[in-house]
């Protein structure tokens, strides 16, 4: 297993996803946080509208929320995920208004690839989008 620490408490995971310029200006908060996933909300801003006909939001953002899920899911369970291997987003409907919240799970922890999975859904709890991501460890 390619873990070098335990798990992480949830003010830390907390600290970890304000490290970086691009999740503090996403203003990604962790919700909810279990041993078995984790729960990430992102208020909604008007910026991140890539059609504006109906309102709705950049599919980019929406992979980027895939993706930093299943890597600080994986970093709660004291994985040492370093870097994106491979990314797979499904998208289900438009997302036009927010809070988004992006759920995580544990698929694998192996000692080179580690997998998680990621679920966006909005205000009104139906599901956005879907994901699975590995990465390196």
């Amino acid at each position: 297993m390619s873990k070098e620490h335990g798990p992480i408490d949830c003010e830390r995971l907390d600290e970890l996803l304000r490290i970086a310029p691009f999740h503090q200006w996403l203003g990604l908060t962790v919700k909810s946080y279990s041993s078995e996933q984790i729960e990430l909300e992102m208020p909604w801003r008007e910026e991140i509208i890539s059609n504006p006909m109906i309102g709705s939001a950049h599919g980019g953002v929406l992979a980027s929320l895939i993706d930093l899920t299943g890597l600080y899911t994986l970093l709660s369970q004291g994985v040492t995920a370093k870097v994106t291997a491979d990314l797979r987003v499904d998208y289900h409907r438009p997302a036009t208004s927010g809070p988004l919240i992006v759920t995580g799970q544990v698929v694998k922890v192996g000692r080179q690839i580690s997998v998680a999975e990621s679920r966006i859904v909005g205000p009104d709890g139906k599901l956005i989008a879907s994901g699975r991501s590995a990465y390196i460890c």
